[in-house]
This record gives structure tokens, C-alpha cells and sequence, in this order.
């Protein structure tokens, strides 16, 4: 029985998304018992999801006031998981109070709600996604939106006050096309768009956003890079996007862009090159001044300055603004802004780093000890 542990493995090379097949449950739930009983909105938290094939779950750490990370418990989502990697971002969405979190369920094409509690997580429900293979959700005012790897589309359901979650009739919508490999789904801050990016087109879609909360006829602009995967925004609701380039060594670059009435994208910086292979995820910090890309292929975090216009200029000449753990995949910033989280798909751990006032990151430690199916990553 493999327990959490502190560890500090090499880096090694592993594409988006690439992570091993299943295991028992029973691991994580016997790894620790939990913490004292405290609040994790006010302690802060990090959530990730076991992508078990046979029974999907949450891994809770606790998070100190250093960024430390402490393991609490394993809280099963009531369905399963793929149990291999999903080439997304997003698994996981907390809403804004913090009071619900919500996990998709890539096996049993179902989405879960969970109450954050003082202790850790409760199991609210669980309901069909509207599609099949959800792979990223996003949450905003009591909706919640869900893309779709299998039926390539789109779906909705509402985000009740005691996390119950009901199908919206009349939601769905379709992506730019068939084979479209989506990668994420999110709301622009603001509420007035969903947007989602395609992996297989080069395309980005945005989706206008009615009163009644279901989104209008897809918008399709082609993305200044090629393979954008993961995106967060910055200020005034600006994209910014990761690009993989195919997983092409040393060709990952990094666009912005400003999104008009219509949902139509003009880039704002067009495929800046970081030097680095496979740029999948990136996370942005709260107050829109700087952003991460994590980068499977060569092992590091690219770190990214943030104008208040939506540019984007590199924190370090060579892209290298940490090393990370083998093929770091998924990443989160803390809602206070002071610390991002990386999860490394070849050696199963979990990164921490202190965020400078610059933007650079400081090393804090590593966790070992999670599974090889384990997805998505969201901070409290």
C-alpha cells in the first residue's frame, strides 16, 4: 500500500494528458487519517479527482498559511472515471462562494456536487451530464456548463443553493464540428460568453449567453496558435491560451485575445513562443497579472506577464520559470493569489510554489503518492 509522501523525483517526458491506467480506491482512503476539523475555505484546500475507472473520487489536501499541503481524505463522486488521461483542463470547478464543487465523471457520463464542508466533502448528487464523456465543467451563478469528448457538444444544468443540480431542457449545442478534441470549458468572467477550445480543429468556440441561461449558436474563430488546450483570462474578461503545438519540441507558444460583442476572437499577442514542448494548462492568478503554463514535454512551468491590456511578455527569456516534477500536467492558483499547485502525470505528485510579487515562483515541497489515473486540480 503506497502511502502520500514527501518526494522529489526526476522530470521526465510524457504529451498532454498521457497518464497510466486505474487503481484501487482503497489506497487513498487508508493513506492518512484526517486532519483537525477546520473550515477549508478558511484554511484553504486543493482538490484533485482519481479518474478511477471503477469508482471515481476526490482527493482533499489541506492547505497551511506556508502552502504546505497536508492529505485530509477521498471522497467518492457516486460515479467513474476513465482511468487514463483526457487531454482536458477543468475536471473540477469550485463555484464562487466556494460552498460547492463540482467533478465530472468521464465513465458514467455524470456530473457530481459536492457541499464543501468544515471537514471535508459531501456527497450532494450526481446527475447525467447531457452528454457523453464530459471532461471539463465550469460554474457561474447557479450554472453549471459541461463540454463533451464523445457527443461533441455542449449541456447545462442548474447549480441549486443546496448543490442539487437539474438538467437544463433546450442547452445543449454542438461543437465547431465532428473530431473536435475539446479541452476545456469555461465562462468569461463577466457571464456573457462560454467559451471552449478544440485541441483537433485549431479553433476556439464562444457561445453568447441568453438571459434564461442557455447559450446561442456557436461562434468559431481560429486560434493564433495551433493545439490550444488550456486558458484562464485576465483583466476585463481578455482569453489567454495555452498552445501545444502538436507536443512538437521546443513549439509551444502562448496567445491573448479580446473577445467582441459577438464572441468573435481578435488576438491581442499572437502565438508567443515560450521554447518549451507541449504547453497544456495555464492558470492565471486572481488579480489578472500573471499566468502559469505548465509544459508537459520539457518538464517546466513557463511563467507569463499579464498588461493590463492583455499582452503577454515572458517572466524568463527561456521560458523556464520552474522545473517541475516528471511531465506536469494540470495546475491552480489559491484564491489568495500566493501559491500554484502543479500536478506531474509521469511520477503521480503534486507540486506547490510560493507566487512572488514579481511573478516568479519559489519551490515549497512535493506530494507523492497519487494515482496514475488522477485528473484535473482546483484551489481554494
Amino acid at each position: 500500500m503506497q502511502h502520500l509522501k514527501s518526494t522529489t523525483r526526476s522530470t521526465s517526458f510524457r504529451l498532454c494528458g498521457a497518464l497510466a491506467a486505474a487503481f484501487l480506491l482503497a489506497t487513498l482512503l487508508l493513506v492518512a487519517p484526517p486532519a483537525a476539523a477546520q473550515g477549508l475555505a478558511a484554511s484553504g484546500a486543493v482538490f484533485t479527482a482519481t479518474n478511477d475507472a471503477d469508482a471515481n473520487a476526490v482527493v482533499v489536501f489541506r492547505r497551511d498559511a506556508r502552502g504546505g499541503l497536508t492529505f485530509l481524505d477521498a471522497f467518492a463522486t457516486g460515479g467513474a472515471g476513465s482511468g487514463g488521461g483526457l487531454g482536458n483542463q477543468g475536471a473540477l470547478a469550485l463555484d464562487e462562494g466556494a460552498r460547492h464543487l463540482l467533478v465530472v465523471n468521464a465513465g458514467s457520463d455524470t456530473l457530481s456536487s459536492f457541499a464543501v464542508g468544515p471537514r471535508g466533502l459531501e456527497l450532494v448528487d450526481v446527475e447525467p451530464s447531457g452528454g457523453t464523456q464530459p471532461i471539463s465543467v465550469t460554474v457561474q451563478g447557479g450554472l453549471a456548463y459541461v463540454v463533451h469528448a464523445g457527443s461533441g457538444d455542449v449541456s447545462g444544468l442548474a447549480l441549486a443553493d443546496d448543490g442539487t443540480l437539474s438538467p437544463l431542457a433546450g442547452s445543449t449545442r454542438p461543437l465547431s464540428g465532428g473530431a473536435t478534441g475539446p479541452a476545456q470549458i469555461a465562462f468569461t468572467p463577466d457571464g456573457r460568453f462560454l467559451v471552449v477550445t478544440e485541441k483537433a480543429t485549431n479553433t476556439i468556440v464562444t457561445y453568447a449567453m441568453g438571459d434564461d441561461g442557455l447559450p446561442g449558436a456557436p461562434t468559431v474563430s481560429p486560434a493564433a496558435g495551433t493545439t490550444p488546450f488550456g486558458f484562464s483570462f485576465g483583466h476585463r474578461s481578455r482569453l489567454l491560451v495555452s498552445e501545444a503545438a502538436g507536443g512538437a519540441a521546443g513549439g509551444s507558444t502562448v496567445s491573448s485575445y479580446e473577445i467582441d460583442a459577438d464572441g468573435h476572437l481578435t488576438p491581442i499577442t499572437a502565438a508567443l513562443a515560450t521554447t518549451q514542448s507541449a504547453a497544456c494548462w495555464l492558470v492565471a492568478t486572481g488579480n489578472g497579472r500573471h499566468a502559469y503554463v505548465t509544459n508537459t514535454g520539457s518538464g517546466t512551468v513557463t511563467g507569463l506577464a499579464v498588461g493590463r491590456d492583455g499582452s503577454l511578455a515572458l517572466l524568463d527569456t527561456d521560458g523556464v520559470t520552474a522545473t517541475a516534477g516528471g511531465a506536469p500536467i494540470d495546475a491552480a492558483v489559491s484564491r489568495n493569489g500566493r501559491f500554484l499547485y502543479v500536478l506531474n502525470g509521469r511520477d503521480d505528485t503534486l507540486d506547490a510554489y510560493a507566487i512572488g510579487a514579481d511573478g516568479g515562483l519559489e519551490p515549497l515541497g512535493t506530494t507523492g503518492g497519487l494515482p496514475a489515473s488522477v485528473n484535473g486540480l482546483a484551489a481554494l
